[in-house]
């Protein structure tokens, strides 16, 4: 990517196609709940991250975070296309607009329609990159950034407004992740990958408007020896649906806390999930296989689970 815009290409989709979809259906596990997973797409991405979808334009948005691509996927025809980047991207997500907001290494940039790109706060740290990112229901993004070796306090959570005014939300973050909220706006989850929590917190007022949250506490905590939660996404009924690094599943838990249902999955780096397809009743499911020494076929590849139930519309950012 350049501050011109960014290269992109399609490529075809292969594999065999399944009724209704272009998954590449080439296996099943299933869950606790008998649910089977196919492949959407077969990629191997180091750090595959951030599934997003767009209702706009009916495809998936996910990145390869160090390999610095941003990536579409359309199920209905098995379209797929590929941006480049000139820096490590850490997460992508529809504007209101047209467009997408990149949540860069060196701050927020925007990619117009027309594929003009520009910086909407630049704010470069040495040894700092961007990571996950969400949009609130007030449309504002909530990006999260991480040091490159993990140092633990090194890493920070802000609120993107529309019009690039970034309001700080949490500081000592060591690994920011997985962000999401509650059907009814009052409830924001959020994951700092090495406590081994997801946490939750109140939101204050009538919306997150001006990035007010209080009364941080434990959900669920993942045990010892079961990975570390990465990516997250909430569903109809409020329940959190949470990506397991390590752990080789996605695990969804009740707004209450309890562990009700484990997907388990062949690839060990398990890093988001999101709902998408028309009725938002698939769960997509991104992957890496950085740091793997014999990774798995599918490691890096894009997994879906359909019919896993039903998730809520996200809103698109408000810049």
């Amino acid at each position: 990517m350049t501050e011109q815009g960014m290269t992109e290409h399609g490529t075809a989709k292969r594999g065999t196609a399944a009724a209704g979809t272009s998954h590449d259906v080439v296996g099943t596990a299933y869950g606790s709940a008998g649910t089977a997973f196919e492949v959407a797409v077969r990629a191997e991405a180091s750090l595959g991250e951030g599934p997003t979808w767009d209702p706009a334009t009916n495809r998936l948005l996910w990145i390869d975070i160090l390999n610095s691509r941003v990536h579409t996927y359309d199920p209905a025809t098995g379209r797929r296309t590929v941006r480049r980047t000139d820096q490590h991207v850490g997460a992508v997500k529809p504007r209101a607009g047209g467009g997408l907001v990149l949540n860069l290494r060196d701050g927020i940039g925007l990619l117009d329609p027309d594929d003009t790109f520009r910086w909407l706060h630049r704010e470069a740290v040495p040894g700092r990159r961007a990571n996950d990112a969400a949009v609130a229901p007030d449309g504002s993004l909530w990006a999260g950034t991480m040091r490159y070796d993990e140092a633990p306090g090194g890493g920070t959570l802000s609120r993107v407004g529309g019009d690039g005014t970034v309001t700080p939300v949490l500081d000592d973050v060591s690994v920011s992740n997985g962000t999401g909220w509650s059907p009814d706006g009052r409830l924001m989850y959020y994951v700092d990958t090495p406590t081994r929590r997801v946490d939750v917190f109140d939101v204050c007022g009538t919306g997150p408007a001006d990035g007010r949250i209080t009364g941080r506490r434990p959900l669920a905590t993942v045990e010892d020896g079961a990975g570390f939660p990465d990516g997250l996404c909430v569903d109809a009924e409020g329940c959190v649906w949470v990506a397991l690094w390590d752990g080789g599943a996605v695990r969804r838990y009740t707004p209450s806390g309890a562990l009700d249902r484990v997907i388990p999955l062949p690839v060990p780096r398990v890093t988001a999930c999101a709902f998408g397809g028309p009725g938002l009743t698939d769960l997509y499911i991104t992957t890496a296989r950085v740091g793997l020494t014999d990774p798995h076929p599918l490691a890096g590849s894009v997994l879906v689970v359909p019919d896993a139930g039903r998730g809520v519309a996200q809103p698109a950012f408000a810049g």
